[in-house]
């Protein structure tokens, strides 16, 4: 049974209605909203090979261990300072300092434009000299559909594959063929089927939705390194994160998929209101941690 405090959640995201909203001012009140970092957390400004990012360290971490992180927003909106916080406390649970991207947005830079990123910003760690064994790739929503993707392009141009990587309630099929689309729509507070449609078209610009750099359901999985995914089962795109650690696991890949009851979408997000996502977030930390 969830916990009590997630009421409160459930009203807190209803508030936040983006739908009328241009693109322009959705990201402003991504920004707006986003909380501070907790004290002592260290923030540096980097550039990726090209690519903006910022590195992100919580107090205490003293470590070669590095996390490549991804943020969510559809493609459209979010960056690394709306995600700061929760990019902290994975940090200070993982004991990794955080190389956080932000990768170029749709409409002004359609796919493939944000896996380019990805893929630059994560060449820059190993030109910087950091061992693959001690990179791991993390992302949320559509940075935890980017995140696989990034691996399965990574696989494909024959790099040296990262340690590990975390995919939170991570956007897989941008054709949106799932079930869960129809059978958690009365659950779901955050996300909309009207709304992904929306933004499939505005990120693909008429790319083929089933291209497995867009939707990584639709590649071929073997020979990537352990995932660890986590996705609410109140979520629209629940079965985004099924299906594709099912696949995953036939393909041979170590997968942990884990399901937590009436968890909301990207549930991390709210660490410090509500008990689960703190939970959630020390999980991730020790997931990472095992596999030093």
């Amino acid at each position: 049974m969830a916990s009590e405090q997630l009421a409160a959640v459930h009203d807190l995201v209803r508030g936040f209605d983006l739908d009328d909203l241009t693109i322009a001012e959705r990201r402003e009140a991504f920004e707006a909203v986003a909380a501070p970092p907790p004290p002592g957390t260290a923030v540096e400004p980097a550039d990726a090979g090209g690519v903006p990012a910022e590195w992100v360290t919580a107090a205490g971490v003293d470590s070669a261990r590095v996390l490549m992180y991804l943020h969510g927003g559809a493609y459209q909106v979010g960056s690394p300072a709306a995600s700061r916080r929760m990019i902290a406390l994975i940090s200070a649970a993982a004991q990794v300092r955080v190389l956080s991207v932000g990768y170029r947005l749709a409409p002004e830079h359609p796919f493939p434009a944000a896996v380019d990123d990805a893929l630059t910003a994560y060449r820059f760690l190993l030109e910087g000299g950091a061992d693959p064994a001690v990179i791991a790739i993390a992302g949320d929503s559509a940075g935890g559909g980017l995140t696989l993707a990034t691996l399965v392009a990574l696989r494909d141009a024959g790099d040296p594959l990262p340690a590990a990587a975390v995919a939170i309630s991570p956007w897989t099929d941008l054709a949106l063929t799932s079930e869960s689309l129809v059978t958690r729509a009365d659950a779901d507070v955050m996300i909309k089927p009207d709304g992904m449609r929306e933004g499939v078209a505005t990120y693909l610009a008429g790319a083929d939705p089933r291209h497995p750099y867009a939707s990584p359901l639709y590649a071929g999985l073997h020979g990537l390194p352990p995932i660890l995914i986590h996705v609410g089962d109140a979520e629209v795109i629940l079965d985004d994160s099924t299906r594709f650690a099912a696949k995953a696991r036939a393909a041979g890949v170590d997968v942990t998929l884990e399901v937590w009851d009436q968890m909301p979408h990207v549930w991390h997000a709210f660490a410090g209101l509500l008990p689960e996502s703190d939970q959630a977030i020390e999980r991730i930390g020790g997931w990472l941690q095992a596999r030093r």
